[in-house]
């Protein structure tokens, strides 16, 4: 994997993610739940975009939405020109195991398998052969800095790097954008922004953009653009480092 590719740079006019009037509305019993209200979101090569927001404003719901894991109500979500609302389910999970990468706060990674094969999981499900498959995750391994624990299972792993070995399983396949809900909600403040830290490094040197959902308003306040989530709409904010940690710290 080299710094940002031509290719990536030829492409970077047209978003790799863009959503128009996205809505979505949810039942229960009989009252009706209006979680987002016409969003519109661009993001392009190498972006790293933070959306913060109050629990159950709707932050997970947009991030399954824009990767495709759940319908809108309303309107249409592009990845790469695509729109996922005109595609059968086969085309949509192709776009998401060749175009997309997903984080979460918990790993998800099967305990029985070694740092290894639980980051070429997702290019065994494309079809490639299991010595390829390893190769390419034990180079993403090696990206994150766990080169030595490539044959460790999650259970002999610290919750930092089982963080990492889920960042490189997401990364493994070379997708154009990464889609992490709350990816450092389970660390420490340090090893949150190490994992942090490394997300923008790779979002610079692979041209990956990266959408974060994130409480954390200092982290949020470190990446390249910042969106808030409130009432179901999406705005930009403008967030100063400086002013989150005296708000962090009540002075």
């Amino acid at each position: 994997m080299n710094d940002l590719s031509e290719e990536r740079r030829g492409t970077a006019a047209q978003p790799v993610i863009a959503c128009r009037n996205l809505a979505k509305v949810f039942q229960q019993g009989g009252r009706v739940l209006h979680v987002l209200k016409s969003v519109d979101l661009d993001v392009h090569p190498g972006d790293v975009v933070s959306i913060v927001g109050a629990s159950g404003s709707g932050k997970s719901t947009l991030l399954h939405l824009l990767g495709g894991l759940d319908e809108p109500t309303a309107g249409e979500v592009e990845v790469e020109g695509e729109r996922l609302d005109q595609l059968d389910e086969t085309r949509r999970g192709l776009v998401r195991n060749r175009k997309l990468g997903f984080v979460y706060q918990f790993h998800h990674l099967l305990g029985e398998f070694s740092a290894t094969e639980n980051v070429a999981m997702p290019l065994l499900i494309r079809g490639m052969s299991r010595r390829a498959a390893s190769a390419q995750a034990d180079k993403l391994l090696d990206l994150v800095g766990l080169a030595e624990r490539r044959t460790h299972r999650p259970g002999e792993l610290s919750g930092g790097e089982r963080q990492r070995v889920a960042l490189a399983r997401a990364l493994v396949t070379e997708p154009r954008c990464v889609l992490a809900d709350e990816p450092t909600g389970n660390l420490d403040a340090v090893t949150a922004k190490e994992m942090f830290a490394l997300l923008q490094s790779l979002a610079s040197r692979l041209g990956t953009a990266v959408i974060i959902v994130t409480h954390d308003l200092e982290l949020a306040a470190k990446t390249g653009r910042h969106m808030a989530l409130r009432e179901g709409t999406l705005k930009p904010v403008h967030l100063e480092l400086p002013l989150v940690e005296e708000v962090a710290s009540g002075s």
